[in-house]
């Protein structure tokens, strides 16, 4: 089976400022894309579409030109951005301009909720929409609500929620986050990304301990709008990539090839323009 992983991060301390870094233990370190795609390769996985790293504001465009030709195997990038400023518009031309600039990320799980819900920011995003566009929307389980206050307010945006909506698999809390991506997935304009569950769960996690996860993302949003991503290096603080591919596989293994081929890389080939 094909993949392409639509959510790759690599970190370059030489080169740019991660300020989140020092508070994250073992991932405050270089990760370079030959040690991931050693890895990668041997799965399936062909390529992978790069996942902005949170760097410093300043460092954001310096970033996404960066990755994209930091290895062959990168098929594009997710770029930071900043759509709570009045100066995104101008941002967004340049960076759109930049070929294989494939989507936008604003960190909103460490973000005050608020941020996302003023008029301007989702008045920009609705620009994304007018480009085609995706963004990438990272929240905590309990903003869920909040993220589809927003994916609301910009119709003609297409959203992908990141991480599954980052349910607290170690505490086993799946409810109230089953019943609201119900509702999220209700919004026609939003798919969900099937990544970082890993990095919630315990150290030990069963294969077992993902499933209910996986399976009610795919049952809430259909194969047609969910996509595969490792979350690499952020998974590697309870797995390897390895472990994780696996895991998955094993989840969908009793899907037929087609939907299995929509979930690891025909989506993701539609939805980031491939």
């Amino acid at each position: 089976m094909r993949i392409v992983d639509t959510h790759l991060h690599l970190v370059f301390m030489d080169r740019f400022t991660y300020p989140w870094l020092a508070g994250a233990g073992a991932l405050n370190r270089d990760w370079h894309a030959e040690a991931y795609f050693t890895e990668a390769e041997k799965l399936g996985i062909e390529a992978a579409l790069h996942m902005e790293v949170d760097v410093a504001e300043s460092d954001m465009e310096a970033e996404t030109r960066f990755v994209l030709g930091a290895h062959p195997k990168i098929a594009g990038a997710i770029a930071a951005c900043r759509p709570e400023s009045p100066d995104f518009p101008a941002y967004l031309d340049r960076l759109a301009a930049i070929p294989g600039v494939k989507a936008f990320r604003r960190i909103l799980h460490t973000s005050p909720d608020e941020l996302s819900q003023s008029p301007l920011f989702a008045e920009n995003l609705r620009l994304l929409g007018s480009r085609n566009l995706p963004f990438d929307l990272c929240v905590l389980a309990r903003q869920l609500p909040v993220g589809g206050e927003l994916v609301a307010k910009c119709p003609d945006t297409q959203f992908i929620l990141d991480h599954c909506g980052v349910p607290d698999v170690a505490g086993n809390a799946i409810d109230p986050w089953r019943d609201n991506i119900k509702k999220l997935a209700e919004l026609p304009n939003v798919a969900a990304k099937i990544s970082g569950i890993v990095a919630y769960a315990d150290p030990n996690w069963t294969v077992d301990d993902l499933r209910p996860y996986v399976e009610h993302i795919i049952d809430s949003f259909g194969w047609d709008r969910v996509v595969f991503g490792s979350d690499y290096p952020v998974l590697t603080l309870t797995a390897d990539l390895t472990r994780w591919v696996t895991a998955l596989k094993e989840i969908v293994g009793g899907a037929s090839p087609d939907e299995q081929a929509k979930l690891f890389h025909r989506n993701a080939e539609r939805l980031y323009r491939l």
